[in-house]
C-alpha cells in the first residue's frame, strides 16, 4: 500500500513563505498524477495544484503565480512552494496519488497557518 508524508507546515506571517513535501513510498513516476489540496474549517476540501505523470502542472486560480508545484522523481517527493501567503491560506494541506489504475490515496495533511 503505497503512503504518502506531508511536512513543512507551520505559522507564518502574510507575505511570508513555506515549501510543503510530500514523501510518497512508491514511484510518483508510474502514476497519473500528483497533486496538493487543502482544506479549510467549514469548507470542502479543494484543488491547489497537480503535477502529470509528463510533468503538466495546474494551479486554482486563487494560488496562480504564488504557488509552484514540483517533483524529484529520484526521491518520490513532491513539493509545493508558496510564496505571498495571504490568511485565506490557512488550511490543511493534503498530497494525493492518483495511480495509472485509479486508485487514489492521501496523506495525512499538514496545517498550514498565515497569520499576524
Amino acid at each position: 500500500q503505497v503512503q504518502l508524508v506531508e511536512s513543512g507546515g507551520g505559522l507564518v506571517q502574510p507575505g511570508g513563505s513555506l515549501r510543503l513535501s510530500c514523501a510518497a513510498s512508491r514511484s510518483i513516476f508510474s502514476i497519473n498524477y500528483m497533486g496538493w489540496y487543502r482544506q479549510s474549517p467549514g469548507k470542502e476540501r479543494e484543488l491547489v495544484a497537480t503535477i502529470t505523470r509528463g510533468g503538466s502542472t495546474n494551479y486554482a486560480d486563487s494560488v496562480k503565480g504564488r504557488f509552484t508545484i514540483s517533483r524529484d522523481v529520484a526521491k518520490n517527493t513532491v513539493y509545493l512552494q508558496m510564496s505571498s501567503l495571504k490568511p485565506e491560506d490557512t488550511a490543511v494541506y493534503y498530497c494525493k496519488r492518483l495511480s495509472l489504475e485509479g486508485a487514489i490515496t492521501w496523506g495525512q495533511g499538514t496545517q498550514v497557518t498565515v497569520s499576524s
